[in-house]
């Protein structure tokens, strides 16, 4: 078999796009859509791997590849982009329309502490889409009566944090991580249990104070700068949240706009200026 036709054909764009999601990974998907040829052909693009497809052009595959890399960074799920529009010296294929789309897991987010806020905000997550786990070191507050009528919330009970908390984050592709235990202690061994892996949002409850003590000892304890500047402290949007399920709400706000590049601001500012 001719290993290059095949890596050009729709089989192989399919297979190295499931690999991507068993991995856990992220990839950029580009098919022509419209154009004077090769409608329908497919690109797909890997950060740190070699790309699978081809649109037709050895030219426009490497424009493409680039513009790959600014899709992903966008947090976009689709875009249709003309190559004109980042490619203004292909002209040959300048009116040709292009489908970007982002592939990667669905969006999971793991949950430290079954209180009052970490029910509520289980019971949101799974609602907006999110696969959910929530963690407990109390079994009694992660038991499947307690959260009847949402059967996909993953519960466990660990039997020490640190595990239970890298077993659930995996690799991190994908992951949210929400601390919202009962306590100094179980916030300090969750937040070392996160350090070690690479989640892509890492939020941790409490007052300004009881953060700045537990991320000083995680530095103390040699987490770095950039990991440090990445945990979200005091966790979520300040909407003067004062009951759980608002709690939860202003969480998993921070959360979505973290995944989806948003600001948190107010769509209606722009009047008030």
């Amino acid at each position: 078999m001719d290993d290059n036709r095949d890596q050009r054909s729709a089989p192989s764009v399919t297979r190295a796009a499931a690999r991507v999601l068993e991995r856990g990974g992220i990839a950029a998907l580009i098919t022509v859509i419209e154009g004077p040829a090769n409608v329908g052909a497919k690109l797909l693009v890997a950060p740190g791997s070699m790309p699978t497809g081809e649109l037709g052009n050895e030219q426009l595959n490497t424009a493409v590849i680039l513009q790959s890399t600014v899709f992903l960074d966008s947090c976009e799920e689709t875009r249709s982009l003309r190559v004109q529009e980042f490619a203004p010296d292909l002209s040959d294929w300048a009116a040709t329309l292009l489908l970007f789309e982002r592939i990667q897991p669905e969006p999971r987010l793991v949950i430290c502490g079954a209180g009052h806020v970490g029910a509520a905000l289980a019971k949101l997550s799974n609602f907006i889409g999110y696969e959910t786990t929530l963690i407990d070191d109390r079994p009694e507050f992660v038991t499947a009566e307690r959260f009847h009528g949402h059967p996909k919330i993953e519960l466990i009970a660990a039997e020490d944090w640190t595990t239970a908390v890298r077993q659930a984050i995996g690799n991190g592709r994908g992951v949210s991580v929400a601390v919202v235990t009962r306590g100094h202690s179980q916030d300090e061994e969750c937040m070392h249990a996160v350090m070690s892996t690479n989640p892509d949002y890492v939020g941790l409850i409490g007052s300004k104070r009881r953060t700045s003590i537990v991320i000083n000892r995680l530095k103390e304890a040699g987490a770095s700068a950039e990991q440090l500047s990445r945990i979200h402290a005091p966790i979520g949007l300040d909407i003067r949240a004062v009951t759980p399920e608002e709690v939860a709400l202003a969480i998993m706000a921070e959360i979505v706009a973290q995944r989806r590049g948003g600001t948190g601001g107010s769509l209606s500012a722009w009047r008030r200026k």
